[in-house]
């Protein structure tokens, strides 16, 4: 399939957390188009899993007026390169407190390959072990909780927890047979 050619480029808006390119393409066709690209670091989340019990964090999220149940999750902009296992095993610990003593990669996947190129990288996370938590300011008010799986797939399937990137985690994890 013929590729489609990028003919200008420019960032229209720009913040220490991500960037919004508007991109003047023409596509295979000969039709020309804009393509509008949010660019943000990738990140990772991590399904910390012990004892038939999954941690999740409970965090409001501005863009949605919500609190919301979720994965630890997370991307570093000041070290967007960072191995991405140490990122989960820092973000882990940053939100919960919790350590793992063994960290398995389930999958990398995009979050919104139609308009974005940030992506992330799924961990397990096992053998737990707990210290401090060190939340960032925009962590506000986040709650560590520890729920039995049956509880947390009955959230998933009643729509209680609406993080996509929580559900696809957990999902692409019990596929693989190892949750």
């Amino acid at each position: 399939m013929p590729e489609i050619k990028t003919v200008k480029s420019k960032i229209v808006y720009k913040n220490k957390w991500m960037s919004v390119r508007e991109d003047e393409i023409i596509r295979p066709s000969g039709n020309s188009g804009i393509y509008g690209v949010v660019d943000k670091p990738h990140f990772a989340v991590v399904i910390p899993f012990e004892d038939n019990h999954v941690y999740c964090v409970e965090q409001y999220r501005y863009p949605v007026n919500e609190r919301c149940l979720e994965f630890p999750q997370g991307a570093w902009e000041s070290n967007p390169d960072m191995e991405p296992v140490k990122l989960a095993a820092a973000e882990l610990q940053e939100e919960t407190g919790l350590i793992a003593a063994k960290m398995i990669h389930v999958a990398f996947q995009y979050l919104a390959s139609g308009y974005s190129s940030q992506g992330y990288h799924i961990y397990l996370a096992t053998e737990l072990s707990q210290s401090e938590t060190r939340f960032d300011e925009e962590e506000e008010n986040l709650i560590t909780k520890k729920i039995p799986i049956d509880e947390f797939e009955l959230l998933l399937t009643s729509g209680s927890i609406k993080d996509a990137t929580t559900s696809n985690a957990y999902g692409l994890a019990k596929l693989k047979g190892i949750v």
